[in-house]
């Protein structure tokens, strides 16, 4: 593998599991030296244990100023500087309409999965500006097609596409890239446990994947590899980039056809 992020410094947040932790290993692969923040710190602490001296861990609050503050200057007072910043962390709450939702989860989504990425972005400026770096937000489609009973969360993820558009005319001129990548259907273990409790679990996995026009649900490291193109010298010309990871789920074509056609399509 050629090591397109040699020597990057690199913050994940929500780096100990599914595509965060994809992205660490991928991006210590290339050759990142890679700081994981997160509030799980067993797994963080069993994720750098496994890439040894280019990853390590501090726990992330991303819904606060200070801890956010604290986890870039634990990554600039390790390796000097700070290179990519990787707004990853989210959370999903049980599906429900506007009208299902309450206050107290309106604000829960907006803190962890809009509210973060604004910090990162913000608090990390001044030392992207000084190495000519880059962010990667992770979005979801959720924020570009809609999502039945996922209306906040698809709007968080909505506000930051828009976020990333608007930053990165803001930025360019200072040398930062700034881009968002929209997965649909991913196989993280929160996904699979997720399939586990569904009246018909068998139907679920087949329903994922024929969300995708390519006919399968992807694993992170499908995820991965293109957020480390996204943060490497082979995308140096594109920012304010959203892009779907998706695997055409977002042409709907499949969507809810059946898992076999008697005659095919037009």
């Amino acid at each position: 593998m050629t090591a397109r992020l040699h020597d990057k410094v690199t913050l994940v947040t929500g780096g100990a599991a599914g595509i965060g932790a994809a992205i660490v290993r991928r991006f210590v692969a290339e050759g990142a030296r890679v700081l994981v923040g997160d509030r799980d710190q067993p797994r963080s602490d069993a994720l750098c244990a496994e890439l040894g001296a280019p990853a390590c861990f501090r726990g992330l609050d991303v819904s606060d100023a200070d801890s956010f503050t604290g986890a870039i200057a634990k990554a600039v007072s390790l390796w000097g500087r700070l290179d990519i910043l990787v707004n990853n962390a989210a959370i999903a709450l049980p599906a429900a309409a506007v009208q299902d939702t309450s206050l107290d989860q309106f604000e829960q989504l907006v803190d962890v999965n809009l509210r973060s990425v604004f910090l990162g972005c913000k608090l990390a400026y001044p030392h992207l500006k000084a190495s000519r770096g880059c962010v990667l937000n992770i979005s979801s489609m959720a924020g570009v097609t809609g999502q039945e009973r996922h209306a906040v969360y698809g709007a968080t993820k909505g506000a930051i596409n828009a976020l990333t558009k608007c930053t990165a005319v803001d930025w360019g001129r200072d040398g930062i890239r700034i881009n968002a990548l929209c997965p649909a259907g991913v196989w993280t273990d929160t996904l699979r446990q997720w399939i586990k409790v569904q009246p018909d679990p068998a139907g679920t996995h087949a329903y994922l994947d024929r969300i995708h026009a390519l006919g399968y649900c992807p694993e992170p490291d499908e995820i991965a590899s293109v957020a480390a193109f996204l943060c490497s010298d082979d995308a140096k010309f594109l920012t304010g980039y959203v892009m779907p990871v998706s695997g055409g789920s977002e042409c709907g074509y499949n969507i809810h056809a059946p898992v076999s056609l008697a005659d095919p399509c037009s």
